[in-house]
Protein backbone atom coordinates (compact mmCIF):
# COMPACT_ATOMS: atom_id res chain seq x y z
CA UNK A 1 0.00 0.00 0.00
CA UNK A 2 1.35 3.30 -0.72
CA UNK A 3 2.30 5.70 1.57
CA UNK A 4 -0.47 7.96 0.07
CA UNK A 5 -2.81 5.00 0.22
CA UNK A 6 -2.13 4.55 3.64
CA UNK A 7 -3.31 7.90 4.43
CA UNK A 8 -6.06 7.96 2.97
CA UNK A 9 -7.06 4.49 4.93
CA UNK A 10 -6.01 6.09 8.39
CA UNK A 11 -8.26 9.05 7.66
CA UNK A 12 -11.77 7.22 6.14
CA UNK A 13 -10.66 4.17 9.32
CA UNK A 14 -11.05 7.73 11.72
CA UNK A 15 -13.79 9.07 10.12
CA UNK A 16 -15.78 6.05 10.39
CA UNK A 17 -14.83 5.00 14.00
CA UNK A 18 -17.69 6.45 16.90
CA UNK A 19 -16.39 9.36 18.47
CA UNK A 20 -18.67 8.24 21.41
CA UNK A 21 -19.59 4.57 22.43
CA UNK A 22 -21.82 4.12 25.22
CA UNK A 23 -22.57 0.63 26.76
CA UNK A 24 -24.62 -0.79 29.32
CA UNK A 25 -25.18 2.81 30.76
CA UNK A 26 -27.97 2.80 33.70
CA UNK A 27 -28.68 5.37 36.42
CA UNK A 28 -29.98 5.13 39.90
CA UNK A 29 -31.48 8.07 42.09
CA UNK A 30 -31.64 6.25 45.15
CA UNK A 31 -33.75 3.11 44.63
CA UNK A 32 -35.48 4.64 41.15
CA UNK A 33 -33.91 3.36 37.94
CA UNK A 34 -34.13 6.19 35.68
CA UNK A 35 -31.97 5.30 32.76
CA UNK A 36 -31.20 1.13 31.64
CA UNK A 37 -28.41 -0.49 30.15
CA UNK A 38 -28.16 2.03 27.07
CA UNK A 39 -26.25 1.50 24.47
CA UNK A 40 -25.64 5.07 22.21
CA UNK A 41 -22.87 5.56 19.23
CA UNK A 42 -22.22 8.56 17.90
CA UNK A 43 -19.79 8.80 14.61
CA UNK A 44 -17.91 12.48 13.32
CA UNK A 45 -19.66 14.46 11.39
CA UNK A 46 -23.25 12.65 12.40
CA UNK A 47 -26.25 13.56 13.93
CA UNK A 48 -27.85 10.84 16.27
CA UNK A 49 -31.35 12.03 17.86
CA UNK A 50 -33.09 10.65 21.02
CA UNK A 51 -37.04 11.15 20.81
CA UNK A 52 -39.28 9.88 23.44
CA UNK A 53 -41.70 11.19 26.09
CA UNK A 54 -41.58 13.32 28.93
CA UNK A 55 -40.08 11.24 31.94
CA UNK A 56 -38.08 8.75 29.40
CA UNK A 57 -34.67 9.55 30.31
CA UNK A 58 -33.31 11.81 27.68
CA UNK A 59 -31.62 14.05 29.56
CA UNK A 60 -30.32 11.77 32.25
CA UNK A 61 -28.68 10.16 29.51
CA UNK A 62 -26.96 13.33 28.20
CA UNK A 63 -26.15 14.16 31.86
CA UNK A 64 -24.59 10.55 32.62
CA UNK A 65 -22.31 10.44 29.37
CA UNK A 66 -21.24 14.34 29.92
CA UNK A 67 -20.45 13.23 33.64
CA UNK A 68 -22.78 15.71 35.02
CA UNK A 69 -25.41 13.86 36.85
CA UNK A 70 -27.05 15.54 40.73
CA UNK A 71 -25.28 14.29 43.38
CA UNK A 72 -27.98 11.70 44.08
CA UNK A 73 -27.53 10.15 40.88
CA UNK A 74 -25.40 7.19 40.42
CA UNK A 75 -24.21 5.98 37.05
CA UNK A 76 -23.04 2.56 35.58
CA UNK A 77 -21.70 1.16 32.41
CA UNK A 78 -19.01 2.17 30.13
CA UNK A 79 -18.60 5.46 28.20
CA UNK A 80 -16.05 5.84 25.34
CA UNK A 81 -14.77 8.86 23.68
CA UNK A 82 -12.27 9.03 21.24
CA UNK A 83 -11.52 5.25 22.28
CA UNK A 84 -10.99 5.66 25.61
CA UNK A 85 -12.86 5.00 28.37
CA UNK A 86 -13.64 8.02 30.32
CA UNK A 87 -16.66 6.32 32.59
CA UNK A 88 -14.57 7.47 36.09
CA UNK A 89 -13.46 11.15 34.66
CA UNK A 90 -15.14 14.34 35.74
CA UNK A 91 -17.14 16.81 34.16
CA UNK A 92 -14.19 19.12 33.32
CA UNK A 93 -11.96 16.59 32.06
CA UNK A 94 -14.23 15.44 29.34
CA UNK A 95 -14.90 19.21 28.61
CA UNK A 96 -10.98 19.31 28.14
CA UNK A 97 -11.24 16.58 25.52
CA UNK A 98 -13.45 18.08 23.58
CA UNK A 99 -17.42 17.55 25.12
CA UNK A 100 -20.04 19.86 25.52
CA UNK A 101 -23.31 20.21 26.50
CA UNK A 102 -25.79 22.56 25.44
CA UNK A 103 -28.36 22.41 28.69
CA UNK A 104 -32.21 22.60 28.27
CA UNK A 105 -32.18 26.10 30.45
CA UNK A 106 -29.22 27.49 28.08
CA UNK A 107 -27.69 28.53 31.41
CA UNK A 108 -26.43 32.05 29.86
CA UNK A 109 -25.03 35.01 32.20
CA UNK A 110 -27.42 37.53 31.98
CA UNK A 111 -25.65 40.19 32.56
CA UNK A 112 -22.84 40.27 30.48
CA UNK A 113 -22.59 40.99 27.13
CA UNK A 114 -23.35 38.70 24.27
CA UNK A 115 -20.18 38.76 23.18
CA UNK A 116 -18.76 37.70 26.68
CA UNK A 117 -20.83 35.23 27.01
CA UNK A 118 -19.20 33.84 24.06
CA UNK A 119 -15.59 34.42 24.87
CA UNK A 120 -16.40 32.60 27.67
CA UNK A 121 -16.92 29.94 26.13
CA UNK A 122 -13.80 29.46 24.75
CA UNK A 123 -12.01 29.62 27.66
CA UNK A 124 -10.77 26.27 28.06
CA UNK A 125 -8.79 26.87 24.85
CA UNK A 126 -7.53 29.88 26.69
CA UNK A 127 -6.62 28.29 29.74
CA UNK A 128 -4.89 25.82 27.38
CA UNK A 129 -2.51 28.68 26.27
CA UNK A 130 -4.48 28.57 22.67
CA UNK A 131 -3.13 31.89 20.41
CA UNK A 132 -6.03 31.27 18.72
CA UNK A 133 -8.68 30.86 20.98
CA UNK A 134 -10.99 33.47 19.49
CA UNK A 135 -10.64 32.29 16.21
CA UNK A 136 -14.33 31.10 16.30
CA UNK A 137 -15.48 34.06 16.94
CA UNK A 138 -15.87 35.25 13.12
CA UNK A 139 -17.74 31.99 12.13
CA UNK A 140 -20.37 32.00 14.73
CA UNK A 141 -21.40 35.47 14.17
CA UNK A 142 -21.20 34.02 10.26
CA UNK A 143 -23.57 31.09 11.47
CA UNK A 144 -25.43 33.75 13.75
CA UNK A 145 -26.02 37.22 12.17
CA UNK A 146 -28.34 38.32 14.82
CA UNK A 147 -25.62 37.79 17.47
CA UNK A 148 -23.36 39.91 15.90
CA UNK A 149 -26.30 42.92 15.65
CA UNK A 150 -26.49 42.33 19.38
CA UNK A 151 -22.89 41.50 20.38
CA UNK A 152 -22.84 44.20 22.74
CA UNK A 153 -26.41 43.66 24.32
CA UNK A 154 -26.87 41.91 27.59
CA UNK A 155 -27.81 37.97 27.36
CA UNK A 156 -30.54 38.77 29.35
CA UNK A 157 -32.39 40.84 26.89
CA UNK A 158 -32.27 38.59 24.02
CA UNK A 159 -35.36 36.51 22.86
CA UNK A 160 -36.22 33.08 23.16
CA UNK A 161 -34.46 32.03 20.04
CA UNK A 162 -31.47 34.07 20.31
CA UNK A 163 -30.72 32.65 23.90
CA UNK A 164 -30.64 29.71 22.09
CA UNK A 165 -28.61 30.49 19.24
CA UNK A 166 -26.13 32.41 21.74
CA UNK A 167 -25.79 28.97 24.00
CA UNK A 168 -24.97 26.88 20.83
CA UNK A 169 -22.17 29.77 19.75
CA UNK A 170 -21.10 29.47 23.23
CA UNK A 171 -20.34 26.19 22.60
CA UNK A 172 -18.74 26.11 19.68
CA UNK A 173 -16.21 28.55 20.78
CA UNK A 174 -14.61 25.45 22.37
CA UNK A 175 -14.26 23.88 19.01
CA UNK A 176 -15.98 20.73 20.21
CA UNK A 177 -15.29 17.32 18.85
CA UNK A 178 -18.31 16.18 20.30
CA UNK A 179 -21.86 18.66 20.85
CA UNK A 180 -24.66 17.52 22.79
CA UNK A 181 -27.90 19.63 23.10
CA UNK A 182 -30.91 18.99 25.44
CA UNK A 183 -34.31 20.07 24.13
CA UNK A 184 -33.21 22.87 21.95
CA UNK A 185 -36.39 23.69 20.43
CA UNK A 186 -38.15 23.60 23.77
CA UNK A 187 -40.57 27.04 24.25
CA UNK A 188 -39.50 28.47 20.95
CA UNK A 189 -42.04 29.24 18.13
CA UNK A 190 -42.35 27.20 14.95
CA UNK A 191 -40.10 29.63 12.98
CA UNK A 192 -37.46 29.81 15.06
CA UNK A 193 -37.28 26.12 15.54
CA UNK A 194 -37.01 25.73 12.09
CA UNK A 195 -33.84 27.90 12.00
CA UNK A 196 -32.34 26.37 14.56
CA UNK A 197 -32.94 22.92 13.46
CA UNK A 198 -31.64 24.20 9.84
CA UNK A 199 -28.16 26.02 11.60
CA UNK A 200 -27.78 22.32 13.88
CA UNK A 201 -27.91 20.33 10.54
CA UNK A 202 -25.35 22.58 8.74
CA UNK A 203 -23.02 22.16 11.47
CA UNK A 204 -22.51 18.38 10.42
CA UNK A 205 -20.10 19.74 7.47
CA UNK A 206 -17.72 21.09 10.37
CA UNK A 207 -17.09 17.20 11.15
CA UNK A 208 -18.55 17.54 14.73
CA UNK A 209 -20.60 15.15 16.16
CA UNK A 210 -23.67 15.40 17.39
CA UNK A 211 -26.20 13.69 19.92
CA UNK A 212 -29.92 15.53 20.25
CA UNK A 213 -32.26 14.86 22.93
CA UNK A 214 -35.83 16.71 21.65
CA UNK A 215 -39.17 16.10 21.90
CA UNK A 216 -40.23 17.63 18.52
CA UNK A 217 -39.33 14.22 17.33
CA UNK A 218 -40.62 15.34 13.53
CA UNK A 219 -38.13 18.25 13.25
CA UNK A 220 -35.38 15.69 14.96
CA UNK A 221 -35.47 12.37 12.48
CA UNK A 222 -35.47 15.06 9.61
CA UNK A 223 -32.34 16.17 9.77
CA UNK A 224 -30.58 13.28 12.12
CA UNK A 225 -28.79 10.36 10.29
CA UNK A 226 -29.66 7.98 13.00
CA UNK A 227 -31.88 7.50 15.84
CA UNK A 228 -33.22 6.11 19.09
CA UNK A 229 -36.49 5.68 20.67
CA UNK A 230 -36.35 5.27 24.49
CA UNK A 231 -38.74 5.00 26.57
CA UNK A 232 -39.13 4.41 30.53
CA UNK A 233 -35.77 4.66 30.69
CA UNK A 234 -34.91 1.60 28.09
CA UNK A 235 -34.05 2.16 24.44
CA UNK A 236 -37.18 0.41 22.49
CA UNK A 237 -36.24 1.17 19.06
CA UNK A 238 -33.33 2.02 17.17
CA UNK A 239 -32.20 2.71 13.39
CA UNK A 240 -31.17 5.50 10.51
CA UNK A 241 -33.72 8.02 11.15
CA UNK A 242 -35.18 7.91 7.82
CA UNK A 243 -36.58 4.37 8.72
CA UNK A 244 -37.39 5.79 11.99
CA UNK A 245 -39.62 8.05 10.57
CA UNK A 246 -41.48 5.80 8.71
CA UNK A 247 -41.62 2.76 11.27
CA UNK A 248 -46.01 2.63 12.35
CA UNK A 249 -45.14 2.56 15.65
CA UNK A 250 -43.00 5.54 15.60
CA UNK A 251 -45.79 7.72 13.51
CA UNK A 252 -48.69 6.91 15.80
CA UNK A 253 -46.90 7.52 18.74
CA UNK A 254 -44.14 10.67 18.04
CA UNK A 255 -45.23 12.24 15.01
CA UNK A 256 -49.19 11.61 14.57
CA UNK A 257 -51.20 9.08 13.38
CA UNK A 258 -51.15 8.28 9.74
CA UNK A 259 -48.93 11.25 9.18
CA UNK A 260 -45.59 10.55 7.85
CA UNK A 261 -42.03 12.45 7.69
CA UNK A 262 -41.17 13.86 4.27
Amino acid sequence: MTNVAASLKTSADAMSAPILHVSGLSVRYGKVEALHGARIEVRPGQIVSVIGPNGAGKSTLLNAIMGSLPVSGHAKGEIHYRGDDISALPVEQRVVRGMCLVPEKRELFAAMTVEDNLVLGAYRRKKARDRDYLDQLDPVFKLFPRLKERRKQGAGTLSGGERQMLALGRALMGKPDLLMLDEPSLGLAPLIVKEIFHIISALRATGVGMLLIEQNARAALQISDYGYVLETGELALEGAAADLAQNPRVIETYLGLAKKVA
